[in-house]
């Protein structure tokens, strides 16, 4: 009886040591859409900078954003990363000093990516951006089905190819998007019957850029609905970053992600004052592919260009050790996000299909 006692307080221990590692209640999955590695890490591009046809205002972008330390010029560019998760959380990807993070799925474009995140699975069948509703198994599948979970799945996104790629006939996940302002100052969103406020989001637009807009909304719409129904597991999908790419527009690229790096603050601070997710959740931002690196024209585009297959990956949330910029070199891959998704909420993924592991060193095994 005595060893019994003995034996039965061990199993006591070790179960409230892994309820007590086990803090992430609740994640939240931002992408920034198309948004390199090159400028996450190093800030403004001094090779795109000189190119004028890619530039309105060189002079203010040097101003606002640029450092003889590209350290300080990230920082300068997207603080809260720089400022706050590099201190209290983890990021991966700095290719220059071999930290890489990859995709497998071999096509290095948006609907591909967003499947290989969410699925865990590069699929060489989802090959087009037109694709119809995604085959694969899910982390929204996955969640869907666990207890506690019910009506506490979540996804909004500027680009209207979310409900395929989440495959919200499948799962029933609320998905939003399609946001369009009307001449009436109204917003209009594919699920939402009335029409929400145009002008008091507006006002959230920051001065310094105009082109963030239906990001804006993207955000604004995400912000409300967390603070109303308070899901467990949220996906925001902004786009803007690579619209203004593809276009040339170095400029708005900047001051794009610039501004969605103060959504993300925004979004840490109400998480981190509201009881219901204080110290509970964790924030996984990344991107679904990158682009290229040669400054005349590559730089824009992605798909078959060479280098579009490195992005990055931030975290923080409770139990996230705060290591960071990761420095050793290592390699890891798009198609472990799912896995590490449900490993940081208690769960093994385990789809009908193959699936990245969980990231080790996040989890910090």
């Amino acid at each position: 009886m005595k060893h019994f006692s003995v034996l039965f307080i061990v199993l006591l221990s070790f179960s409230a040591l892994c309820q007590q590692k086990a803090k992430t209640e609740n994640v939240i999955l931002v992408t920034i859409d198309g948004y390199r590695w090159q400028e996450f890490f190093g800030g403004p591009q001094k090779k795109v900078l000189r190119v004028k046809k890619y530039v309105h205002d060189a002079d203010k972008l040097k101003s606002r954003f640029e450092d003889t330390d590209p350290v300080k010029s990230r920082a300068k560019l997207m603080p809260f990363m720089w400022d706050v998760i590099a201190k209290n959380g983890q990021i991966y990807g700095n290719k220059t000093i071999g930290n890489k993070v990859t995709l497998t799925n071999g096509y290095k474009f948006s609907f591909p990516g967003y499947n290989e995140i969410l699925s865990g699975w590069g699929d060489h069948r989802v090959n087009s951006n037109d694709y119809p509703d995604d085959p694969n198994y899910n982390i929204f599948d996955f969640l869907a089905s666990k207890k506690g979970f019910e009506n506490k799945l979540f996804a909004v996104g500027t680009w209207d190819a979310f409900p395929r790629i989440i495959n919200d006939k499948r799962n029933h996940v609320p998905v939003y998007v399609n946001m369009k302002a009307d001449a009436n100052g109204g917003i209009h969103i594919k699920n939402v019957n009335r029409p929400i406020d145009f002008d008091s989001w507006q006002t959230h637009i920051p001065a310094h850029n105009p082109y963030a807009k239906t990001d804006t909304f993207t955000y604004q719409f995400a912000k409300e609905y967390i603070a109303r129904y308070h899901p467990r597991f949220s996906f925001i999908g902004f786009d803007e970053t690579d619209d203004y790419a593809h276009e040339g527009n170095y400029d708005a690229y900047l001051n794009t992600a610039n501004t969605l790096d103060s959504y993300m603050q925004d979004l840490w601070n109400f998480v981190q004052g509201d009881p219901q997710y204080k110290d509970k959740t964790t924030i996984i931002i990344t991107c679904d592919h990158g682009r290229g690196d040669v400054p005349i024209l590559e730089w824009r585009h992605h798909g078959h260009v060479y280098g579009a297959e490195y992005i990055w990956v931030a975290v923080m949330g409770p139990g996230i050790s705060p290591k960071g910029e990761v420095m050793k070199k290592m390699l890891l891959h798009q198609n472990q996000l799912a896995s590490t998704i449900a490993a940081l909420l208690g769960y093994e993924y385990k789809p009908d299909h193959f699936a990245g592991k969980p990231i080790d060193s996040i989890l910090d095994k």
